[in-house]
Parts: structure tokens; sequence; C-alpha cells
């Protein structure tokens, strides 16, 4: 089977082209990455990768006349809630015009694939206590660009799967960190500044945003299976929460980190890190997942923040010293 997997140079793709050259022999997969973007450090162990930007039709129609996919996994976008307010324009054109792109070749080639858009639960925006865990037919009220770019996304790729013999499955997928996590996300940076106090990099102090957010985390190693799973078993036109199921707040992954460290550390609120919107709480429901496929969390969070901080440590180890 020929997959399709864009985005394929970012933390998520990396782990799902590990997954794959791993754990499901016989697939060739052909990875996306944007031109001159770089590849991530997991990203080329088990895919052909090639250089298209979505955001042009001519490349991503060049990809698909090339690769002639079974299978698409749809990753490429800009991931960054807090980029989202920076650039709310360049969020919404990566986001919605990568998938129209996409799929107008697909139909144009006349190729019907299995294709999982991957969304997110940014999607549902604030929810109420009453309402969680939330499952997939609660409202959807986006509260950042990002948000609305996601929902924008979603119903475009449910409008090409009828009309082209698509089967088009939909995830919205919650909190999901580990080893190769960008530190724009609030327990990485806080991995980074841990690895970087350890190393004599920086003072020690570590800054912080919003600690009481409550969020469902699961290992990314256990969301690429669960998106596995769900080209393999997804229902089209079908949204499936990718979550843990259980809520803890930001404070409690910061504490975990800090107890796998042992170093001295002051903790400080820094005001540039909160957002101008931030959803108070977000708890799923992945009943809908498990019954389509059987899939459950397997990795614990404390492993999971154990190899996020070893990775930095890693990673600053290897880093060039500061001037």
């Amino acid at each position: 089977m020929r997959l399709l997997v864009t985005g394929s140079g970012g933390f998520v793709g990396g782990h799902f082209v590990d997954y794959v050259h791993a754990e499901q022999p016989g697939v060739e997969v052909h990875g996306v990455v944007l031109p001159h973007g770089g590849v991530s450090w997991r990203a080329a162990s088990g895919a052909r990768v090639l250089e298209a930007d979505l955001n042009d039709p001519a490349a991503a129609a060049a990809v698909v006349e090339e690769v002639r996919p079974a299978a698409i996994l749809h990753l490429a976008g800009q991931s960054s809630v807090h980029l989202s307010w920076r650039d709310p324009g360049g969020t919404m054109r990566t986001n919605v015009l990568g998938i129209v792109h996409l799929l107008d070749a697909v139909r144009r080639q006349g190729l019907r694939p299995a294709v999982v858009v991957v969304g997110s639960a940014e999607e549902y925006g604030p929810v109420g206590p009453e309402e969680m865990p939330i499952r997939e037919d609660a409202p959807l009220r986006p509260a950042s660009p990002y948000a609305v770019s996601k929902v924008a996304q979603a119903a475009l790729a449910l409008l090409y799967g009828p009309a082209g013999g698509l089967r088009v499955v939909l995830t919205r997928t919650f909190h999901h960190t580990g080893p190769g996590r960008g530190e724009g996300f609030a327990e990485s940076s806080f991995a980074r500044q841990i690895a970087e106090i350890e190393a004599g990099r920086r003072p020690g102090v570590l800054k912080v945003g919003n600690l009481d957010a409550v969020r469902d985390f699961a290992d990314v190693r256990d969301v690429v299976r669960a998106y596995w799973m769900l080209l393999e078993r997804g229902e089209a036109g079908v949204a499936y929460n990718v979550c843990s199921g259980t809520g803890r707040p930001v404070r409690r992954l910061l504490d975990l980190l800090l107890e796998a460290s042992g170093a001295r550390i002051d903790v400080q609120l820094d005001p540039e890190r909160l957002r101008p919107s931030d959803v108070p709480a977000q708890v799923g429901d992945p009943s809908r997942l498990r019954a389509a496929t059987g899939w459950e969390p397997r990795i614990p969070l404390e492993r999971t923040l154990r190899d996020l901080l070893d990775d930095w440590r890693a990673r600053t180890a290897a880093a060039a010293p500061p001037p």
C-alpha cells in the first residue's frame, strides 16, 4: 500500500512514520515536507521524502500524481494557537487551502484513498463542566484563529468525501506530547528550561504561563497508533476524539517534570506566556474511537514526561555552548 503523509517532517509526522516503519511492514510511506524546511529528527527513517508546499496547488497536484496514494494522513499545517494570534491570515491560508489543494488533486486524478484529516480539540472551544467529558456531538465554539481554521478544514474535507467517493475520516485530537515536542507548547518549554538549568546554561528560574488550565494529555506514540487504526477502520464522514479521557492541570505536568529533575528551580509567572483567549478545561471522551478500533492509551504520563525531559537533555548537550 502507498501511504502519503503530509507534514511528515513535523513532530507527529515523524512519530507516525516511525510507527508505520516498525509496525506495518509492506507499507510504502511517502512523506511531504516543506521545501528547505528541514526534516524532523525522526521523519526520514522510513519514508521517501518529497518537498512540496501545499499552499501551491501545482505542488500538491504533482505530489498526488507521482505517489498515487491508497491512503493519506493529513497532518500538514500551522499547529500553534499562540502563533495563530500573531498571524491569523497565514494560519487560515495554510490550514484551509492545504486541504483544498490536496483533495482537489486527489479528485482530479480519479483516486479514492482513505483519508484521515487530523483536527484539534480546540475546535470545541470553551466547554462547561456539565459538558465534560467532551463527546463528538458537542457544539463547536472555536475560540482562536487556529481553532477556526481547523473547523473550516474539517468542513471542507467532508465536502470532498461523498463527491469524490473518498472515505474521509476526521479526528479531534486533544493535547499530546512526548520526545521531539517543540518548545512552543507548555510542557516542552518547561522540559527545555529544566534541561538548560541542569546544564548550567540558564539561571535557575523557570518561566511559566497559565498553570491552572486542565488538559487531556496523551503520549504522541499512542496518538499515532490511533491514526493508523482510523485509516484502517474509521467510518467515512465521522469525527473521532483522540484522547486519554483523563484531565490534568498543566501544573501537574510541571510538578512531574520538576520531580524527574530534582534540581533547585524557582518557578515564575511570565505574562508574555498568557494567551488572549484560553480555554479553562478540556477533557475528552474517547469511547467512539475505542468502539471503532479497540484503541487504548498504553503509555503513562510519567513516562511520557521523563522521555520528553531526557530528549531535551540530549538536545541541550548536543547544542553548541552559549558564548
